[in-house]
């Protein structure tokens, strides 16, 4: 279960599962956004909750832009994810429709200019593995530590309420 770090009315701001970050810390970090219900399309939401949603995807990538060193003169891909439960070997074993089975999250996958993993090589699209290899291939990347997660945490809940007019 990923780590809530924030909640408000757009959603949450949470860690990715411990074996399961996409992108590791020093390479630019990966955070998830999850929209404040349970959906397995953006377009499922209401305009209120998509406009939420949003300024809190918006917010959160522009803290991890503000705080992390790492990401200095670097950019965040914004990856809606649940593609993996989507496939034949995840539980219920089988074939998956995904408006029953996907739940929205999006990563928010910082991109640095130093990244040393080659998946995440600056000027090149991510490379992720195939479902297989996930747990494998994720094993390497750490997580963003607690100071840095409170750093983005605290600078997304200022321009939740000066950029958006929001909390």
């Amino acid at each position: 279960m990923s780590q809530i770090l924030f909640s408000c009315v757009g959603g949450n701001i949470a860690l990715p599962d411990p074996g399961l970050v996409l992108v590791s810390r020093l390479d630019g970090g990966n955070l998830i956004v999850t929209p404040s219900r349970e959906v397995w399309d953006r377009s499922e939401l209401s305009a209120a909750e998509l406009t939420s949603w949003s300024f809190l995807v918006a917010a959160t990538a522009k803290a991890m832009l503000d705080t992390l060193p790492q990401l200095k003169d670097g950019c965040i891909n914004y990856w809606d994810a649940g593609n993996w439960a989507l496939n034949e070997q995840t539980e219920p074993k089988g074939t998956k429709v995904g408006d029953v089975h996907r739940r929205l999250h999006l990563h928010l996958l910082g991109r640095s200019p130093n990244a040393k993993d080659p998946s995440w090589k600056w000027g090149e699209a991510p490379k992720f593995p195939d479902f297989a290899d996930r747990k494998s291939w994720a094993a390497r990347n750490e997580q963003l530590t607690a100071p840095e997660c409170d750093a983005v945490v605290e600078r997304a809940k200022v321009l939740l309420v000066e950029k958006y007019g929001s909390k």
